[in-house]
């Protein structure tokens, strides 16, 4: 179990409030890209450690602390490239977020941990692991459900994959999942502009929307395509949503205030740390 109380947070609210903010963030294992030429002038730097990489994350810890909830993509969980830190838990204690999680998705033992990360101010009451379809394995959907009583939200941090083929399976999966709740949020990186023909039929079956149609992410350099997205249910009111100048990375972050409706009473934000009954690995939600 990982998730944990941590006792660096600086501004804690007493009481669950009805605003939101959320951040999705693609971080690149903590290195930064500022021409295309990196991909192959830098790329030893998602194998090997390097000075530098502390430095970065502790720039995206500063830039992510004034957000509720933060969901990370290309998050290393403690191997050779990232010097064995699990960058997840480094930046939830710099950034002073109560409760964080990480799920690895492909585990190449000590050469690298490919993982997603949630970084958490409110307290989840159950997280649940999915593995996403694909041919090649190492796709999942991290999963947490967050409020009291009939009245939840389901909020889920995914990084889907590069080929057209492999994310159709993978949207028709999602599907399934998350018609099954009322409010969700769902977020991460997509590797697909919205008006792709698999987005829209994946929205046209699901009762999620774009509050935008499109927020340009990618390179985060000189950014000309929107693979990064935060999707949410109509009765969730969005009241601004906006692509981040955070150059920590080759994606930029979006950031998406959020009102709940009034029947959705989140967990109190500070506690004690979860039981580990709230944990399910490879679950079929709603089942």
């Amino acid at each position: 179990m990982v998730i944990n109380i941590s006792p660096y947070k600086l501004h804690q609210r007493e009481h669950p409030s009805q605003r939101l903010r959320i951040l999705t963030y693609n971080i690149q294992v903590g290195i930064s890209y500022s021409r295309y030429r990196h991909y192959l002038t830098r790329s030893w730097r998602h194998v090997l450690p390097f000075p530098g990489r502390q430095e970065n994350l502790d720039s995206i810890a500063r830039f992510i602390s004034g957000f509720d909830i933060v969901g990370l993509q290309e998050v290393d969980a403690g191997s050779l490239r990232s010097s064995y830190i699990n960058q997840a838990k480094y930046l939830a204690h710099r950034a002073g977020f109560s409760n964080w999680y990480v799920q690895t998705n492909r585990n190449l033992g000590r050469i690298a941990q490919h993982s997603l990360g949630m970084l958490s101010d409110l307290r989840p009451i159950r997280i649940m692991e999915c593995k996403l379809p694909g041919r090649i394995p190492g796709r999942g959907v991290l999963f947490a459900l967050f409020g009291e009583g009939s009245q939840q939200l389901l909020l889920g941090i995914l990084h889907l994959s590069l080929g057209r083929k492999a994310r159709i399976h993978q949207f028709e999966y999602l599907s399934r999942l998350v018609t099954r709740y009322e409010h969700v949020v769902l977020m991460g990186d997509f590797n697909s502009c919205i008006d792709q023909p698999e987005f829209q039929v994946f929205l046209n079956n699901t009762h999620l929307c774009s509050p935008e149609k499109e927020l340009y992410t990618y390179p985060s350099w000189r950014p000309s395509r929107g693979l990064d997205h935060i999707l949410v249910t109509p009765e969730l009111k969005v009241e601004r949503t906006h692509v981040c100048d955070a150059g920590y990375s080759d994606h930029l972050p979006i950031a998406l205030d959020l009102s709940l409706p009034k029947s959705l009473r989140l967990t109190p934000r500070y506690g004690h740390p979860m039981p580990s009954e709230v944990y399910a690995k490879s679950v079929v939600l709603g089942g």
